[in-house]
């Protein structure tokens, strides 16, 4: 692959769990990957896994608007067009109960599910409509909660479904810079994020109970987000769930 051809895709939260899983699949698919996270040995661990040359590591607080517009300037000047982003980057909130979350907690799960992917995509815009070839496609990590919320998950869920009309929007206002957007809601992924499905008592049921509950390989989740950034411009996945075939989300459980 020449320079001229070469595709570059950026991915946030990339050191570990699903964020690791898509920079080597988009790695493996010949694309020079953007890894982003907090912690620089994660991301060169992520790195290590994947070929040589191609990846870039670079550190950024998705909290922090500054490293945010920072991160994209490195990006633009470093490799002068962006084909895929996806913004994978989320945490979550203590399960307390809904009156009892603090304001801070809120803002701070806001701030970086939602707020970060909004400006990481107006950032994509900016470079991907001005590139030659024009366009390019971004891929946001819904969840599963984009759907239906665990107890005790009012933040993290509100983002969650927040996400899906930022979706929407962006792919309706990408389409005359040949932008498309679409999702992947994931269920259950065997991530460090989900070891208390399969470890300890399990995790939380609506009727109070708690279980352990199926996990798939993240790879299959890095496999789909290939698949959704491979496709020409003129197709786009815009919703695509993928979960563990026997968690308890569809039917009663």
């Amino acid at each position: 692959m020449t320079e001229a051809t070469r595709k570059i895709a950026l991915v946030t939260g990339a050191g570990t769990g699903v964020g690791r899983a898509a920079s080597l699949a988009l790695m493996d698919k010949g694309y020079t990957v953007v890894l982003v996270g907090r912690r620089l040995e994660m991301l060169e661990e992520t790195a290590k896994f994947g070929p040589a040359g191609k990846s870039l590591c670079i550190t950024a607080d998705m909290a922090n608007p500054a490293a945010i517009a920072a991160l994209f300037d490195k990006v633009k000047a470093t490799y002068g067009r962006l084909d895929v982003l996806f913004n994978n980057a989320g945490m979550g909130a203590p399960p307390v109960h809904f009156e009892d979350l603090p304001l801070e907690q809120w803002q701070a799960v806001v701030n970086t599910n939602l707020t970060a992917p909004f400006l990481c995509t107006q950032h994509a815009f900016r470079i991907m409509k001005d590139q030659t070839p024009r366009g390019g496609r971004i891929i946001n990590n819904g969840s599963i909660s984009a759907h239906a919320p665990r107890p005790f998950s009012a933040a993290y869920t509100s983002t969650k479904h927040a996400i899906t009309g930022l979706t929407k929007a962006s792919n309706l206002d990408g389409r005359m810079y040949d932008i498309a957007v679409g999702q992947v809601d994931i269920g259950n992924a065997a991530t460090p994020m989900t070891d208390r499905m399969v470890n300890g008592p399990g995790v939380l049921q609506p009727d109070g109970t708690t279980k352990h509950e199926p996990r798939m390989d993240a790879k299959a989740v890095g496999d789909a987000v290939a698949y959704m950034a491979g496709l020409p411009l003129d197709a786009n996945v815009l919703f695509m769930t993928v979960m563990a075939t026997k968690m308890p989300f569809v039917g009663r459980g």
